[in-house]
């Protein structure tokens, strides 16, 4: 896509989530919300099984609330390529994300935007956090 930052190794995919316990996981973690998708994240820590503890891991789901499987599945490949195209420059080695498919959203929304999105949602989850003042 013309206009989107890639970086020279954007032909690293991010490694896939496929166990129950690493999607759990991460709800329990950090929560971005976009008005294309919903971004999931956590810090995995030492992890010495494949691929490794510096790998960038990403999962993906649509409830059916998205739509029947057309519609979920359409979503689905739709965050597949954004996770393709924005983290292998903008995620966090040792980080698990999970993109979640929105209702009448993520199916329809214009994939450019979404992209701007997931950069901004990235940006915003790793930005340091102000320390709570005390009371």
């Amino acid at each position: 896509m013309p206009g989107l930052a890639t970086s020279p190794d954007s032909d690293r995919t991010p490694a896939t989530l496929r166990r129950r316990a690493d999607f759990l996981a991460a709800a329990r973690g950090l929560r971005q919300a976009t008005p294309g998708f919903i971004l999931q994240a956590r810090h995995r820590g030492p992890d010495p099984s494949p691929p490794g503890p510096d790998a960038v891991r990403v999962g993906f789901t649509c409830s059916r609330k998205v739509g029947n499987a057309v519609a979920r599945n359409r979503a689905k490949r739709r965050l597949r390529a954004l996770a393709r195209l924005v983290l292998p420059a903008h995620g966090r080695p040792g980080w698990d994300y999970v993109l979640i498919g929105r209702r009448d959203a993520t199916a329809g929304r214009e994939f450019a935007r979404m992209a701007r999105e997931l950069e901004s949602a990235l940006e915003r989850l790793h930005a340091p956090r102000r320390a709570e003042p005390p009371q």
